[in-house]
């Protein structure tokens, strides 16, 4: 293993590694230097998007864990949305925490996005409504949106920051008037499960949608009047919409292991389904330039697909054991980061399809070998080798991110003493029995 040095192609990705517990968001800065995530153990960090850097220290506040980050459109402020029912304003360059948590909401605050201008903030919860804030204060600025009934899952503002819209477990989305706080129009109803997920046409025309319907559906941002019949084709849950940075298509990710390119003019398929993924795919993102696809998926891989043709870009991006659950290109389409269900955050070189080549540790006092097992019992290191094998009955509650030697994670069934561990390439020749 070598830590902090360079690897050849294709090497292990790059670990961000700091959090204690399973990663929930990530966000990029707006000019992409920055990377913010939040965490199951309630803290909030930044990191360096190029190196991985840790960047100061954890943002501590919250009582309960962090379910979405935003940073406002100048860099200069994050927001967090936590299961403590408060939002937060953070300096994204000390750390420090702005002001007092904004509170209001009654439930799991499950997302959060600036205005476009950076004046206000909104926050969609788990009590059903959104509310707006005041950037600068941190006071409510009206009262609670109301209307949806059941969780509000996603919120966004329109391009020119006029609207708001909101997709919710009850199976609608709305569209509301930040100024005045009321409803614009009526619900957009047509699916038939819940909303997973929504967002504008980059020229704020237009609304997309995903649901657990299979569908995706296509909406007039002025009239709130469905564009054509449902795109239709998936088996399963579509997790995730997005648009291309044109306008010109829009790609989808679903349950059923696929990602489908769409033509928002006709609502015809374009070309067949992007089939690779073997699970569920969870998040789906367009390069900044329009020309690649990235995916993320339960069967822990990332994939890369061009276009133009449909064909994966390089070999998957493997993630050891543990769900893919979010990717997102940075604006300068250099770097694609993804988020794993092992509390890491992974960043790779788009460009080339491999992984950026480093590996660290947040804690460099400690250097740690991060192991993975497989069904067998036998524990391997990220590449590929033998370190040790652990009996039938010592294997409930061993997992992989607790696997480190040394170990330090406090959150375990299974603890594993190795004071005295004996390894290398003959270590069945030093094998001593404790039978009698």
């Amino acid at each position: 293993m070598q830590f902090g040095g360079l690897l050849s192609w294709p090497a292990p990705p790059l670990k961000w590694i700091g959090h204690n517990s399973d990663i929930l968001c990530i966000c990029h800065s707006p000019h992409g230097s920055h990377t913010v995530t939040g965490s199951h153990d309630k803290t909030i960090r930044i990191w360096d998007a190029e190196t991985g850097a840790v960047v100061g220290e954890a943002l501590k506040g919250h009582t309960s864990g962090v379910w979405s980050v935003a940073y406002s459109s100048d860099g200069r402020y994050i927001i967090s949305g936590s299961g403590d029912k408060t939002i937060r304003i953070w300096d994204a360059e000390s750390g420090a925490v702005v002001g007092k948590p904004l509170k209001g909401h009654t439930g799991i605050v499950r997302s959060v996005a600036y205005s476009p201008d950076g004046q206000h903030i909104i926050s969609g919860s788990d009590d059903n409504t959104i509310r707006i804030w005041d950037a600068k204060t941190g006071a409510a600025v009206g009262k609670p949106l109301e209307g949806h009934t059941s969780h509000v899952t996603s919120v966004a503002y329109s391009p020119d920051g006029q609207h708001i819209i909101s997709g919710s477990y009850d199976n609608t989305i709305r569209t509301w008037d930040p100024e005045t706080g009321a409803a614009v129009g009526k619900p957009l109803e047509g699916h038939t499960s819940d909303v997973r997920s929504v967002a504008y046409s980059p020229d704020g025309q237009h609304i997309i949608s995903g649901s657990g319907d299979n569908t995706i559906r296509i909406w007039d941002a002025e009239t709130g009047a469905a564009v054509g019949k449902p795109l239709e084709g998936h088996r399963r849950t579509v997790s995730s919409v997005a648009y291309s940075p044109d306008g010109q298509h829009i790609i989808s990710g679903s349950y059923d292991n696929t990602i489908r390119i769409w033509d928002p003019e006709t609502g015809a398929a374009v070309g067949k389904p992007l089939e690779g993924h073997t699970n569920d795919v969870l998040s789906v993102a367009y390069s900044p330039d329009g020309q690649h696809i990235i995916s993320g998926s339960y069967d822990n891989t990332i994939r890369i697909w061009d276009v133009e043709t449909g064909a994966t870009v390089g070999n998957p991006l493997e993630g050891r054991n543990r769900t893919v659950s979010s990717v997102a290109y940075p604006p300068d389409g250099q770097r694609i980061a993804s988020r794993f269900g092992d509390s890491t955050i992974r960043a790779w070189d788009a460009s080339r399809c491999g992984s950026i080549q480093y590996l660290f540790s947040s804690n460099p006092i400690q250097p740690h070998l991060y192991a993975f097992p497989d069904e067998n019992g036998w524990v391997h290191d990220s590449e590929g080798r033998l370190l040790y094998w652990v009996p039938p009955e010592c294997r409930i509650g061993l997992h992989s991110h607790a696997l480190t030697i040394p170990p330090t994670s406090r959150i375990r069934s299974v603890s594993l003493d190795f004071n005295n561990f004996a390894y290398g390439t003959s270590w069945v020749q030093i094998f001593h029995s404790t039978q009698p």
